[in-house]
């Protein structure tokens, strides 16, 4: 996400962060760049006309007039300028009601509703250790339905079962009803979408609305749809008292525009971004950590808590302890760290969040990640390929068992010495890391680790 943005708006700040005085003439040049920017992004204009005119407004008085660096200076405003365009601070759910907590799920059709439902079940059970029981009121689609079920079994949460002979406002209170009996700490409502706003869609939601009284009304809708986005938002914003709005296929939208736009044509905040496909792959919206992502600063603590939920801390620990004793890093261990690696979402969600490399633009970075995920890919399989024996002490691997091992992996003899050498590379790094604090040393080395300690490609 923010990839043209990005390339775009570090380009122009990149100019003016080295003058040692800005006057309202090159300032004028800057923000006509950042509100083309912003424009490309499919940013709102009328967003973009009241961000720039806000930056040139605290850009010629003092705050930067008085700044031994004003360039940096201008660059610090840009960012808290857009931190204020998204809402300042992450903004939680409203949990805090009489159990059962319910939240009522709103949007269009195909903006990944049901799927963002299934995601905030496993977030509200694995993050924030609640009870929850998940129901479609959908009676328009049985396939909604049957995806519910099907998703609520994965999860291992309760599922409600309705159908399509019901009504939207029997099925919701049903499972209120069920989930007080049972217990359950927070109801989520899956509602019908439509392919656009329409009068009918909006009176049934409104009646499931005052039949169940939500402590959390959220808006749904694809980020891939930029200003439209936010302007259908605001439509169901004027009929919903909503709460709160997730951006689905944030992955796929390189422009951004739905995430500048929405909260400042709402006024309701963004809480939760949509990752991809997996049930995992949904962030709490925090405007601070997107806004350095989106001038190329990278967002290194987002990072860490990824790496924290998705890394195997047991095997994490055993590792650090097996390399302290001197019993070395062998290529199961290689391996496992690479699975490891994906399971934070590969190399593209780790790159998307680190600090911009001087100079290197997205566009460059995308190529080199494609290359490196190919390349991990084919790490992986040498690896497979290898006996036990062989993965546990490389050192016996010999001219002919690398031949052997290419033809099983689909490579060739060089890239089998190439991993070898790696791994010895990665054995003495792991060392000296494991040797200076253990596993929150790990942990805490990943923002820096992987632009300097990636595989050449």
């Amino acid at each position: 996400m923010f990839e043209n943005l990005t390339d775009r708006l570090s380009q122009t700040l990149r100019h003016v962060t080295g003058k040692a005085k800005l006057t309202e003439d090159n300032i004028k040049d800057t923000l006509r760049e950042v509100r083309m920017a912003l424009l490309e992004a499919d940013v709102a204009l009328p967003v973009v006309k009241d961000f720039v005119g806000k930056i040139k407004e605290r850009a010629v008085g003092t705050e930067v007039s008085k700044s031994l660096t004003p360039g940096q200076a201008f660059v610090k405003i840009v960012q808290a300028e857009l931190v204020e365009l998204m809402g300042a601070a992450n903004e939680d759910l409203s949990l805090n009601a009489a159990p059962p907590a319910v939240i009522l799920m709103a949007g269009l059709q195909g903006a990944g509703k049901t799927t963002t439902v299934g995601k905030l079940a496993r977030f509200l059970k694995e993050r924030k250790k609640k009870s929850v029981l998940v129901v479609s009121a959908d009676v328009y689609r049985p396939a909604a339905i049957k995806q519910l079920e099907t998703l609520a079994n994965d999860l291992d949460v309760t599922f409600f079962p309705s159908d399509t002979s019901q009504k939207p406002v029997d099925i919701a209170q049903a499972a209120i009803r069920e989930a007080k009996l049972k217990f359950i700490d927070v109801v989520i409502v899956d509602t019908a979408g439509r392919l656009h706003v329409d009068a009918e869609m909006m009176s049934e939601i409104q009646q499931v609305h005052a039949a169940i009284k939500p402590v959390e009304t959220l808006f749904v809708v694809d980020a891939m749809t930029g200003q439209d986005a936010a302007n259908t938002a605001k439509a169901f914003n004027d009929a919903l008292p909503l709460t709160g709005v997730v951006l689905t296929k944030v992955d796929g939208d390189a422009r951004g525009g739905a995430a500048l736009s929405v909260r400042a044509i709402t006024g309701k905040p963004i809480k939760f971004l949509g990752m991809g496909e997996k049930s995992e792959a949904l962030d709490p919206f925090h405007p601070d950590r997107i806004a350095s992502r989106i001038l190329g600063m990278g967002d290194v603590l987002s990072l860490i808590e990824q790496a924290e939920q998705s890394m195997d801390r047991e095997k994490a620990e055993k590792l650090a302890k097996k390399i302290k004793k001197g019993k070395g890093f062998d290529l199961e261990d290689f391996r496992d760290q690479l699975q490891q690696m994906k399971s934070m979402g590969g190399l593209g969600s780790l790159m998307d969040k680190l600090p911009m490399l001087g100079g290197v633009n997205l566009s460059q970075m995308g190529n080199a990640q494609n290359a490196a995920e190919k390349q991990f890919k084919q790490m992986e399989a040498i690896i497979n390929s290898m006996t036990p024996a062989e993965r546990r002490d490389p050192d016996v691997i010999s001219g002919s068992r690398k031949r052997r091992i290419a033809l099983g992996s689909g490579t060739q003899v060089q890239d089998v010495g190439r991993l070898i050498k790696q791994h010895k590379q990665m054995q003495k790094m792991m060392k000296k890391v494991t040797a200076k604090g253990g596993m929150a040393r790990m942990m805490r080395g990943m923002g820096g680790m992987f632009p300097g300690g990636m595989p050449k490609v």
